[in-house]
């Protein structure tokens, strides 16, 4: 008993069996609404070991299997050793969103709670895996991106760092108890959420933040000082996009805030094929899948401080 309430202490949660390799859907009920949700288990994962989890969440008018295949993440999981989990929204039918913030008019009225979904969902999957729940990191494109913005600001003592594709603030920093990692990646040339934020294409019911605005609002949330060391990745695809990665210097708790500036990207996810040509180009020069594991490694949440016997 006393080396399981070590391990609860230290932040790791140990599942009795935890579930084999392969894909894996599961539902929960939250607020009265039945949510679903997959799971993918890398068979490079042992039992003996704590599991980090990427949460991946679609965008607006997609679904979680959408999600997975577009990503690529179940291969980069299987290389790097991590569960992936794919929430699915909720709305008509294959069409989904997530109450990432921002939206009035239909949206809004429907009032879904997501940050309670999440919470309920981490609950499940501790009781399924052994869950590092220091490692618990959130990806997501578009509407996806914003739901991830979201939950770093509601829920920042589960959610350790975020990398949001392509999606940026739609809800109010407010103070935060720590300072909270964030990578976010967005093109210059996106028409679906502009880097300017809303224009004239945009439906009125949606707002968002610009991209600027996005990460002045995490810099000055996580205290970090003034200033970007700029660098640029090497343009060898030659697919009409330039890379550059925009870092701030360390704030509170070690946060950075890192801007992966794609020039004439549009909405799409780095690295992986785009099949929606009216949605922009899609930079091959890097991969977004390989800079945010590489991002979320350095950046788990501290251990919890143990109780006194």
């Amino acid at each position: 008993m006393e080396t399981m309430l070590t391990w609860l202490a230290l932040g790791v949660v140990i599942a009795a069996s935890p579930l084999p390799p392969g894909l894996h859907e599961r539902s929960i009920c939250v607020e009265g609404l039945r949510r679903s949700y997959l799971i993918h288990v890398p068979g490079t994962l042992a039992a003996a070991e704590t599991w980090p989890v990427v949460l991946a969440f679609h965008g607006a008018g997609a679904n979680a299997r959408q999600m997975l295949r577009m990503s690529g993440l179940n291969e980069k999981a299987d290389d790097s050793r991590f569960v992936v989990v794919y929430p699915e929204g909720t709305g008509v039918g294959p069409l989904k969103t997530f109450n990432g913030g921002g939206r009035g008019g239909a949206m809004a009225e429907r009032d879904v709670d997501d940050v309670a979904f999440i919470h309920g969902l981490l609950d499940d999957l501790a009781s399924l895996i052994p869950l590092d729940s220091c490692r618990v990191f959130a990806t997501g494109i578009s509407n996806g991106g914003m739901m991830c913005h979201r939950l770093a600001a509601e829920m920042p003592e589960r959610i350790a760092a975020i990398a949001p594709v392509a999606g940026t603030l739609a809800v109010r920093l407010p103070p935060l108890p720590r300072g909270v990692p964030v990578m976010h990646f967005h093109g210059r040339s996106d028409g679906i959420v502009p880097w300017t934020g809303p224009n004239l294409m945009t439906p009125r019911f949606l707002t968002f933040l610009s991209v600027d605005a996005t990460v002045a609002a995490w810099r000055q949330a996580n205290g970090c000082p003034d200033g970007w060391t700029i660098s640029e990745f090497e343009n060898v695809a030659r697919d009409g996009t330039l890379v550059r990665r925009h870092s701030s210097r360390p704030g509170r708790d070690g946060s950075e805030v890192i801007l992966i500036d794609i020039e004439g990207g549009g909405h799409t996810w780095p690295g992986r094929p785009n099949l929606m040509i009216f949605l922009g180009k899609t930079t091959r020069d890097i991969s977004a899948n390989d800079l945010m594991w590489e991002f979320f490694e350095r950046h788990p949440l501290p251990p919890p401080e143990a109780s006194p016997p």
